[in-house]
C-alpha cells in the first residue's frame, strides 16, 4: 500500500510475479501435440491467479467472473493446438491481460477509508496515524485486518504520471551519470558490460578505484629514494600502466639496457608523454554531476521542509538518492585520476616509444632494439582466448583488481633493477668498472659512467645481495593496500545502500492517510 518510489518498485515486482505464471503459454509449443496446457485466469474476490489444467486438443483461456460465487468458468478457445511459437496477437493478448488485470482489480484506498469513516464496516479497526484505536469517523488509518477485509489485498492503481515524474526527477539523473564512467576497451560490448558490472557490484567499482589511488601513492614512495636521471618519468609511466596488462622481459639485457643506457632516458620520457592524454573533467561531466547534486538536495529539502512530511515521505526520492550516492563518489574519483585506459592509445604509445628503444650487444655497441628482435623490455600482453584472463587484458579501470598482481610483479622487477643501479651509482661505481667520472652538477650522473658491454649492463642491474631474488610481492604493504581498498569499498557501498534501506524500512505506510493532523 505504500506509495511513491517504493510503491513503484512494488508495482513492477507484482507485475513480474503475475507475468511469470503465464510463461507456460509460450512453453506449451514444446509439449506433445496430444497434451497441451490450459491457462486459466481466475479472480476470487479481489485476487487473481493463473490456474493450469491438462486437456487434450488445444489451449483455452478460462475467463472467470469476478464474483466468487460463479458456478463455472466460461471457456474461450484461444487457438488451435500449438505446433509453433505463439503468434504476435497471442503475445499482445498476454501482455494486455497481465497489464490490464492489475489495474481493473486494484483497490481505491481513499474511497475505502471514506467508507470506513462513514461506518460501513463498523467501529472496530480505525486508528490514528500512530496506530492508536479511535472511532471510525475519526480514523486516519486502518488496521491490517480491516484493510484486507474492507479494501482487498490488491495494490493501488498504477499512476503513470507519478511514476514518470519521479523517474525523471530522481532516477534519470543518476542513469545519465553512468556515461561519465571511464571506458577504454575497443569492444563496445565490453564497455557496456563494465557499466552493468559497476551497477551490479558497486563494491568492485569502488575497490578498483581505491586500489588505483593507493598504488599511485605507493609507487611514488617506492621510487623516490632512487637517484637516477629518468626516475621521474619512470614513476609516471608505471602509474599510468595500472590500466594495461604489461609484460616485463628481462632476458637478453632488454630491461638492464632500458634502465642503464643513457639513450633510453628518452624512451621513458617519450612514453610518459604519449600516455599523458586527458580523460578528466568536461562540461558534460560537470553538468551531469551538478544535475545529480541538485536533484539529491531537492530530496533532502522535501524530506525535512516539505510541510506535511508524513504525506510525502514515500514520494520524495530520498531512498533512491541515497542508494545511488556511491556512483557520484566513483565518477568523481575517476575524473580526478584521469585513467589512461584507452586500449588503442596505450598500444599506439608503446609502438611509438619502442621505435627509440636501444639495447647493448656483447661488444658494447648501442643499437636499436628493433634491429635485434621484436622483444621489448616492457610491452602490453597480447589478447588471449583464455576466459580466465579476459578481465586482466581488458583496459577498463573497473578491472584493475584483476591486473593488480601481474602489474605489481612487473613493477617490483623494474624496481629491483633501478634499486641496484642507483645503489652502485651512489657508491661511485661505473658500469664498465673503470674510474668514476664526476659530473659538474652534483645531482647528475655523467653518461660516460653508464656505458659498458652487455655483460657489464647485466651485472650492474643484478642485486648486490640476495635480498631481491625470490622476493615475495605479498609483503605487508601489499596486504595493507588491498585491505584498505576493500574497507573503503565496503564502507562506500553499505554507507549509501544501507542508508537507503533504512529510509525505506522506516518509512510508514501512508497511502491510507487522509493527511489530517
Amino acid at each position: 500500500m505504500a506509495g511513491g518510489i517504493r510503491g513503484s518498485f512494488l508495482k513492477v515486482k507484482l507485475f513480474l510475479l503475475r507475468a511469470v505464471p503465464a510463461l507456460p503459454l509460450f512453453a506449451v509449443s514444446q509439449l506433445p501435440a496430444t497434451s497441451h496446457d490450459v491457462v486459466c485466469n481466475r479472480a476470487e474476490g479481489f485476487s487473481a491467479y493463473l490456474h493450469k489444467k491438462r486437456l487434450r486438443g488445444g489451449v483455452l483461456l478460462f475467463s472467470y467472473p469476478l464474483q466468487p460465487s460463479a458456478p463455472s468458468p466460461v471457456c474461450t478457445p484461444l487457438h488451435e493446438p500449438l505446433t509453433t511459437m505463439p503468434s504476435t496477437s497471442h503475445v499482445f493478448t498476454l501482455i494486455f491481460l497481465t497489464t490490464l488485470l492489475p489495474i481493473v482489480l486494484s483497490s481505491n484506498f481513499q474511497q475505502c477509508l471514506a467508507d470506513v469513516n462513514a461506518g460501513k464496516f463498523g467501529e472496530v479497526g480505525g486508528t490514528d496515524n500512530h496506530g492508536n484505536p479511535v472511532k471510525s469517523s475519526q480514523a486516519t488509518a486502518l488496521t491490517y485486518d480491516l484493510c484486507v477485509s474492507a479494501c482487498g489485498a490488491e495494490q493501488e492503481p498504477f499512476d503513470w504520471s507519478v511514476f514518470s515524474q519521479q523517474f525523471a526527477s530522481w532516477l534519470l539523473p543518476w542513469l545519465s551519470l553512468l556515461s561519465q564512467l571511464p571506458f577504454g576497451a575497443h569492444d563496445k560490448l565490453k564497455n557496456f558490460e563494465s557499466v552493468i558490472l559497476a551497477l551490479g557490484s558497486p563494491t568492485l567499482a569502488a575497490y578498483s578505484l581505491a586500489l588505483t589511488v593507493f598504488n599511485g601513492y605507493w609507487i611514488r614512495r617506492r621510487f623516490r629514494k632512487y637517484d637516477w636521471p629518468s626516475i621521474s618519468h619512470v614513476v609516471k609511466v608505471l602509474t599510468y600502466l595500472q590500466h594495461a596488462p604489461i609484460v616485463v622481459d628481462g632476458g637478453g639485457g632488454l630491461l638492464s639496457s632500458l634502465v642503464v643506457v643513457p639513450q633510453n632516458d628518452a624512451w621513458w620520457k617519450d612514453l610518459a608523454s604519449h600516455l599523458n592524454y586527458t580523460h578528466t573533467w568536461s562540461i558534460s561531466a560537470a553538468t551531469s554531476i551538478i544535475w545529480v547534486v541538485i536533484a539529491y538536495l531537492f530530496t533532502v529539502v522535501d524530506s525535512v521542509g516539505g510541510g506535511n512530511i508524513t504525506a510525502s515521505v514515500n514520494a520524495n526520492g530520498q531512498g533512491v538518492g541515497d542508494l545511488w550516492m556511491w556512483l557520484l563518489s566513483v565518477v568523481i574519483g575517476w575524473l580526478q585520476l584521469s585513467p589512461k585506459s584507452d586500449s588503442k592509445k596505450l598500444r599506439a604509445a608503446f609502438d611509438k616509444a619502442n621505435e627509440i628503444a636501444y639495447v647493448v650487444d656483447y661488444e658494447g655497441n648501442v643499437v636499436k632494439a628493433s634491429s635485434r628482435s621484436r622483444r621489448r623490455a616492457i610491452s602490453m600482453r597480447q589478447e588471449t582466448s583464455d576466459r580466465l584472463q579476459q578481465d586482466e587484458h581488458c583496459t577498463i579501470p573497473i578491472y584493475n583488481y584483476a591486473r593488480f598482481i601481474p602489474w605489481l610483479r612487473g613493477v617490483e622487477e623494474i624496481a629491483s633493477a633501478f634499486d641496484t643501479a642507483s645503489e652502485r651509482a651512489k657508491n661511485r661505481l661505473a658500469v664498465s668498472g673503470k674510474e668514476w667520472i664526476e659530473s659538474p652538477v652534483d645531482a647528475e650522473i655523467t653518461p660516460i659512467n653508464r656505458v659498458g658491454t652487455l655483460y657489464d649492463i647485466e651485472r650492474y642491474c643484478t642485486p648486490l645481495f640476495q635480498r631481491w631474488k625470490g622476493k615475495s610481492i605479498w609483503d605487508k604493504q601489499t596486504i595493507l593496500r588491498m585491505s584498505c581498498a576493500a574497507v573503503f569499498a565496503l564502507f562506500l557501498q553499505w554507507g549509501t545502500t544501507g542508508s537507503a534501506i533504512m529510509v525505506v524500512f522506516l518509512t510508514p505506510t501512508i497511502s491510507m492517510w487522509l493527511g489530517r493532523k
